[in-house]
């Protein structure tokens, strides 16, 4: 059977399971913990109208009265995890501190997941600096970052020597969960959109929020019935939901995958109902089609209907892919050509930026670029390169999801890992070995339904998509791209889960 089992890897082409979002489904989609994803924000604020611009002063004056908060994380009702937030005034500003426990279930297989954040405020709430982590099974990634004057130092590590970034900021940064509390401070009222731009450290970029106000509403937390400001926040098209209190606390946030956080006791949340594991996120997050596909690798073209999305959040069009009229038409690359000569010596600018190390594809790693030596010969065409490589990874990387942030080096020396370790372990490989290599994210078919899902692109003469879990070179036409170039492309298709609808038509 032709299932995505990553601990039960068969040997033949695509018979195995994999996971994708990762912890984005469960830290930056859907709460107001600080999570890696959504790190710490650069303030800027517009109306609705964005010709009547408007500035909200918080003050080095303003007060927050001291908390410390427990909530039940649940889905569908169910309570999958904790988390506990306090926040506490220092002489300088405020201490946040926030654990977030969770068990969560992919592709039938439980996982248990902690994050650890540390926040120094300021006091007028601006970042001071942060300590971070996240721990799941023998995956861990750590990452400590300070602000002086106007420049954000970061320092994280997963597998190997310690990585130091530096970018300079344009205005003071934010925490997530002592934001909203100055949000709520300072009247934002019904008509007004506050825009919060988003610092990724995985991309080094900057993403908007934006926060709008949606009135009142009664809710009952803990059997008690509360008056609270409903919040969203949409980010890249995914909204989630935030409920405030008459104390600026945070009752209750609702995001994706039928996920919420709720407030409740420190005994209820550590000793109450026991935390079981979440439905399988894999199978909740997959999409229907109307009839299944018939060995899909003997495929060289496939045709589907697109609906419940806008184009343009995504990227539909281009390469082997052509999007009209909500038709997209996948056609499979043409290898011929491509082997007929030796890996391309020089690049140019543009490629260049394809064969440069980053924060989660270390391909100036000495381990990488020995295996990498020891894979491929460098006379080999740039083809020839790519079978290589794509063979090892899938013969040496046991196939099992895994709940953590992906990087090339955790997957190497751990040996193990889903669609998103390969997809890093292969950019990584593939830079160290001259091949300019990017990570794609879409959908995937598999036993009558499409799968979230990550690959590669690889610049053989010219771009062609690869998929190393599968084996695949080039990838069959199932392979359908929201989002190519980035190493943390879940954030550029958190806003269409659940949304997306297809149809597979004739040829």
């Amino acid at each position: 059977m032709r299932a995505y089992n990553c601990g039960t890897f068969s040997g033949e082409t695509g018979a195995m399971y994999f996971k994708r979002m990762k912890t984005f489904w469960t830290g930056a989609a859907l709460s107001g913990v600080l999570f890696l994803i959504l790190f710490v924000l650069r303030l800027g604020f517009l109306e609705k109208n964005p010709a009547d611009q408007f500035t909200i002063a918080i003050s080095s004056e303003s007060s927050l009265p001291e908390k410390d908060s427990w909530k039940n994380i649940l889905q569908n009702g169910e309570k999958i995890g904790v988390s506990h937030s306090s926040l506490a005034k220092t002489p300088s500003g405020y201490l946040l501190q926030e654990t977030l426990y969770l068990r969560i279930n992919t592709m039938g297989m439980v996982q248990d997941i902690s994050l650890n954040t540390t926040g120094k405020l300021h006091s007028d709430f601006s970042l001071a600096a942060f300590d971070f982590n996240i721990s799941s099974g023998r995956f861990q990634f750590s990452a400590k970052g300070t602000v002086s004057d106007r420049v954000l130092t970061i320092v994280s590590q997963s597998s190997g020597s310690p990585r130091k970034d530096s970018i300079r900021l344009d205005q003071k940064l934010y925490l997530t969960t002592g934001i909203i509390d100055a949000v709520m401070a300072s009247d934002l009222n019904e008509s007004q959109v506050l825009t919060l731009f988003v610092f990724d450290p995985a991309t080094m970029s900057q993403q908007p929020v934006d926060i709008r106000v949606i009135g009142r509403e009664d809710i009952r937390i803990m059997g008690t019935s509360l008056s609270a400001r409903k919040v969203s926040l949409s980010f890249k098209g995914a909204t989630q939901l935030a409920w405030v209190g008459e104390s600026g606390e945070i009752l209750k946030e609702q995001g994706l995958l039928g996920i919420s956080l709720e407030k409740t006791t420190r005994t209820d949340a550590l000793f109450g109902l026991p935390v079981g594991s979440s439905q399988d996120l894999t199978q909740v997050a997959s999409v229907s089609v109307n009839i299944p596909i018939e060995n899909p690798e003997s495929l060289d073209r496939l045709r589907i209907k697109i609906d419940g999305i806008q184009s343009s959040e995504v990227s539909l069009d281009g390469g082997r892919q052509t999007f009209r009229q909500n038709i997209l038409t996948v056609v499979r690359e043409s290898l011929p050509g491509l082997s007929a000569g030796p890996a391309e010596k020089g690049v140019n600018e543009t490629l260049a930026e394809f064969l440069k190390p980053s924060l989660f594809i270390q391909s100036n790693d000495p381990k990488i670029k020995k295996l990498a030596d020891s894979i491929v010969s460098a006379d080999d065409p740039a083809l020839i390169k790519a079978r290589k490589l794509v063979d090892w990874i899938n013969r040496n990387i046991e196939k099992r999801p895994v709940l953590s942030l992906p990087d090339a080096l955790s997957t190497l020396e751990n040996q193990v890992g889903d669609c998103n370790e390969h997809a890093m372990l292969l950019s990584a490989l593939a830079r160290a070995a001259g091949i300019p290599a990017k990570i794609e994210a879409g959908l995937v078919y598999l036993n009558g339904r499409f799968y979230y899902h990550a690959w590669n692109l690889l610049y053989l003469g010219e771009w062609i998509t690869v998929d190393a879990l599968f084996g695949q070179v080039p990838a069959d036409v199932t392979h359908i791209r929201f989002s190519s170039g980035a190493q943390s492309l879940p954030l550029d298709i958190m806003g269409i889960i659940g949304n997306v609808k297809l149809e597979i038509l004739p040829l």
